[in-house]
């Protein structure tokens, strides 16, 4: 199974920073690649269960992702329930790196194509090392420009 992982480090406080990521509704306002995130069911103590719309090279993708929120170490458990993906999962972190935040995603993922070859799982690995990266980026700048 694909694994992929993306790091960036933001100039601002992991409180801060987490915070911000904790908001995946807001991600649309700042983030290109989706086109909306809805969200189903927010109580405190149990994961959040969150709709996504995104777009990838004109292609509309859509998933229900449940994610477990750990306040205490700052890191983000998320799975998705049903969707466009075979299986996509990973995990979110934030952690104190100079004067800022390293953030770092790692996400697991299968489409459910029999037989991919070995050409298209890279392209599809690159793609969403990609998508990760963009994220990043967009979450530094939104961090980094309130400042």
């Amino acid at each position: 199974m694909p694994r992929v992982e993306a790091s960036t480090v933001v100039r601002a406080p992991v409180a801060a920073v987490y915070d911000v990521a904790k908001r995946v509704e807001e991600f649309p306002q700042f983030m290109p690649d989706l086109e909306r995130v809805t969200v189903l069911a927010r109580t405190g103590g149990l994961p959040t269960l969150t709709e996504w719309v995104g777009v990838v090279e004109g292609r509309r993708i859509r998933w229900i992702e449940e994610d477990a929120w750990d306040d205490a170490r700052h890191l983000c458990r998320f799975r998705q329930r049903e969707g466009d993906f075979e299986r996509y999962e990973g995990t979110w972190a934030f952690e104190p790196d100079g004067e800022g935040t390293r953030t770092t995603i790692v996400v697991e993922f299968e489409f459910g194509i029999p037989l991919i070859g070995g050409l298209l799982s890279a392209l599809l690995r690159v793609k969403m090392k990609d998508n990760l990266e963009r994220m990043l980026a967009a979450l530094r700048s939104r961090m980094e420009t309130r400042r």
